[in-house]
C-alpha cells in the first residue's frame, strides 16, 4: 500500500520491498529544499523497518529527475544563509544513501540530470535503458559538481574519466555509461526498467539479509571515508560558486534561448 505522508514522492511497500517513487513529472522531479528532505527521511526511515530488505527507487513522467531547481538556486544566489542551510540538508541526502543498510536499486526509466544523476549513481544498481541520459552539466550553468559528483563519478569510473565529463557537462546514454561502468543493467524499452529492478530488488530481498546487508557496509564504507575527505571541501566550493554572477547570467541564458557569456565573477 502506498504511503501518502510526502509532496514529493510516494512509498509502496510489496513483500519485503519499499519502492520510493518521485512523483513530481510536471516539473521533471527537481530536487529542491522539500525533497531533499523528504528523500533523506525515506531513506532513514526505511532503514528502520527491520523486515525490509531491498529498496527500489523509481520515477514518473519522462525524465527520472531534472536535479536541481533554478528558483531554489537564485535564492542560494542572493542569501548566503540560504546556501549554507542547503549544503547541509545536501550532505544529509547523500549520507543517507550511502549508510542505508539495505540495498537500493535504481530504475532509470528517463534522463538522470546533475543532482538528479548524483542520487541515482549513489544507489546500489542502476537500471536502465539505451535512450536514457546521465549527465552531470553543473559547470554549463556556472556551478561547480558539488552535490556529490565529485564523489560518485571518480569512484564508478575511474578519476580521469569523471573529469572529461564533469568538466564538460557532456551527456552520456545510458548505453555508454553503462560500457563504463556507471550503470549495471541496460533492458530494451523505458517501460521494461522499473519490472527489471523489482525483479533484481525480489532477488536480493531473497537473499539472507544480514549477509547482504554486512557485504554492502563493507563496499561502502570506503565510499564514506572518501565522503568525510571530500565533500566538506566540495560543499565550500558550491557556497562561493553559488554567490557568482556567471550563475545568473547562465539561468538568464537558459531561460532566454541563448548561449551564456561568462565573465569568471
Amino acid at each position: 500500500m502506498a504511503s501518502s505522508e510526502y509532496v514529493g514522492l510516494t512509498i509502496e511497500r510489496v513483500e519485503h520491498l519499499a519502492i520510493v517513487t518521485l512523483t513530481r513529472p510536471e516539473v521533471m522531479n527537481r530536487i529542491d529544499d522539500t525533497m531533499h528532505v523528504e528523500l533523506t527521511n525515506a531513506f532513514r526511515d526505511r532503514d528502520r523497518i527491520s523486515d525490509i530488505r531491498a529498496v527500489v527507487l523509481a520515477s514518473t513522467g519522462k525524465h527520472f529527475s531534472a536535479g536541481g531547481d533554478f528558483d531554489l538556486m537564485m535564492m542560494k544566489h542572493d542569501d548566503i544563509q540560504v546556501r549554507w542551510a542547503h549544503a547541509a540538508d545536501g550532505l544529509r541526502l547523500l549520507t543517507s544513501f550511502l549508510e542505508i543498510r539495505l540495498p537500493v536499486v535504481a530504475a532509470i526509466h528517463g534522463d538522470a540530470i546533475g543532482l538528479g544523476a548524483t542520487i541515482a549513481l549513489a544507489c546500489d544498481v542502476g537500471v536502465s535503458h539505451p535512450r536514457a541520459r546521465i549527465y552531470d552539466p553543473h559547470v554549463q550553468i556556472g556551478l561547480s559538481a558539488g552535490d556529490g559528483g565529485c564523489l560518485l563519478w571518480p569512484s564508478h569510473i575511474g578519476m580521469a574519466r569523471a573529469k572529461r565529463y564533469l568538466l564538460t557537462g557532456d551527456p552520456l546514454t545510458a548505453l555508454d555509461a553503462k560500457e563504463l561502468g556507471l550503470i549495471t543493467d541496460l533492458v530494451d524499452q523505458p517501460e521494461d526498467v522499473l519490472p527489471a529492478a523489482l525483479a533484481l530488488a525480489h532477488r536480493i530481498a531473497h537473499l539472507a539479509p544480514i549477509g547482504i546487508q554486512a557485504t554492502k557496509r563493507a563496499l561502502n564504507h570506503v565510499m564514506l571515508t572518501r565522503l568525510n575527505e571530500v565533500m566538506e571541501l566540495n560543499f565550500a566550493y558550491s557556497l562561493t560558486v553559488l554567490g557568482t554572477d556567471d550563475l545568473v547570467e547562465a539561468i538568464a541564458a537558459f531561460k532566454e534561448k541563448r548561449d551564456p557569456i561568462f565573465k569568471g565573477r
